[in-house]
């Protein structure tokens, strides 16, 4: 099974149908997401603290171990606090951690300071898995892509904003950037606990979209206990390709943010290019995502996923055939961004749709292995821009590909036999 149906809703009947939980949780996420600073600011927070260069990057370093981390038992607050204490606990935790780094940002407490670092990465990423089953468990079957493509929006908007908050604040007093990202983490657990309900139904028994097999062949059967549900998980193969997917994606993703200001650096352009290409990519998922995905959503799942991540290879090798021309820039971002509006909402969504027993280990799975994408690529972007230069784009058009036929694999729901449905029933 896939995570599409054959008449998927349009946009208009999207927006009326979504239901007023839904538009709680798109709301608490876009809040959390305006005072998202650390990631992008922290390093100059941390040098403006009288930290060196190499401190505040290793500080930063853990905070993406403890994002990874997090995810990972975001998945299992699922199953013991339900998806809104899941979320309430979560930001709760970020908030005091968030709250307390100004009074430890000090050369000599840099240990400490580390701790609190992983701890606020571990906290903040948490909610993600919560969240997603909560947008899968609420939205209706044939809306959930469209769903999971709202959710995109309210990140991109959010942002979007928050630089452009964190520059105000930065004027008054760089304490304030993280006592407000403190504070939207805060307002963020009050709207999880009073607007958002607690659907824990069907979490410690099985239930199926398939009678006993989830979309990647996966049997479930009852009694799905975290070794049980982890054992299932390993044993999907299917699923692994999908992993595997997610992660060279994530990997390519990032150069956007890593290798292509480099690039347009080398070539001379100024600083005012690259921020135009920012814009540009904020705008058109803006205003573009949700109509493409009513669009996509008619496709099979793999189908979506296959094209977008082809079309986001070819978005990226196009980036090496430029010709430092900032007009070409700028379409090879539109090229790129498209990609990752057909493939994105489609991937994400997809391990929402297995048994719910399992679900919320396979969405954090998924999500845990976006994130290690996101923070280890950096590391591979500058390593091989180091290396190959422009030819960087082209490694990552090719890896791009293989992320496609890992997509395929992993997303194409398997030959139904005789043999399969007796074991099914």
């Amino acid at each position: 099974m896939t995570a599409t149906i054959d008449r998927p809703a349009g946009v208009l009947t999207v927006l009326r149908r979504t239901p007023t939980p839904v538009r709680c949780l798109l709301g608490g996420v876009l809040v959390n997401q305006l005072g998202a600073v650390v990631q992008t600011f922290m390093v100059l927070y941390l040098v403006f603290r009288g930290f060196s260069a190499g401190q505040a990057g290793t500080a930063i370093a853990a905070y993406s171990v403890g994002s990874v981390v997090g995810v990972l038992i975001g998945g299992e607050l699922i199953h013991r606090l339900g998806p809104r204490g899941a979320i309430t606990v979560a930001m709760l935790g970020s908030a005091a951690v968030l709250a307390a780094l100004p009074l430890l940002s000090r050369p000599s407490t840099f240990g400490v300071l580390m701790i609190a670092m992983l701890l606020a990465g571990l906290a903040t990423q948490s909610y993600r898995p919560a969240a997603a089953v909560l947008l899968s468990d609420l939205m209706p079957a044939d809306m959930r892509v469209l769903g999971f493509s709202m959710m995109r929006i309210a990140l991109n908007i959010g942002a979007a904003l928050s630089p452009l908050i964190a520059a105000g604040l930065i004027l008054l007093d760089w304490n304030l950037l993280l006592w407000f990202d403190a504070a939207t983490a805060l307002v963020y657990a009050i709207l999880a606990r009073w607007l958002l309900p607690d659907p824990r139904t069907g979490r410690g028994a099985p239930v199926d979209h398939r009678p006993g097999v989830g979309p990647g062949g996966a049997v479930v059967r009852g009694g799905t206990g975290t070794r049980m549900a982890y054992g299932i998980l390993l044993r999907d193969r299917r699923f692994w390709f999908f992993l595997a997917s997610t992660l060279i994606g994530a990997v390519i993703y990032v150069q956007f943010n890593v290798v292509l200001p480099l690039k347009i650096s080398a070539e001379g352009h100024s600083t005012g290019l690259y921020s135009g290409l920012l814009v540009t990519a904020s705008i058109v998922l803006i205003l573009c995502e949700l109509r493409i995905t009513a669009s996509v959503a008619r496709w099979p799942g793999h189908v979506a996923a296959t094209a977008g991540t082809v079309l986001m290879a070819v978005g990226a090798a196009s980036f090496g055939v430029s010709g430092g021309s900032a007009v070409a820039l700028v379409a090879c971002t539109v090229g790129f961004v498209f990609g990752t509006m057909i493939n994105g909402p489609t991937m994400f969504a997809y391990p929402a749709t297995f048994p719910a027993p399992v679900n919320a280990r396979y969405i954090s799975a998924h999500q845990a292995t976006f994130g290690l994408g996101m923070a280890a690529g950096p590391l591979i972007g500058v390593a091989a821009w180091v290396g190959l230069g422009n030819g960087v784009w082209w490694l990552c058009g090719g890896l791009g590909l293989v992320a496609a036929w890992c997509a395929r694999l992993g997303m194409k729901p398997p030959r139904r036999t005789p043999s399969c449905d007796r074991r099914a029933a």
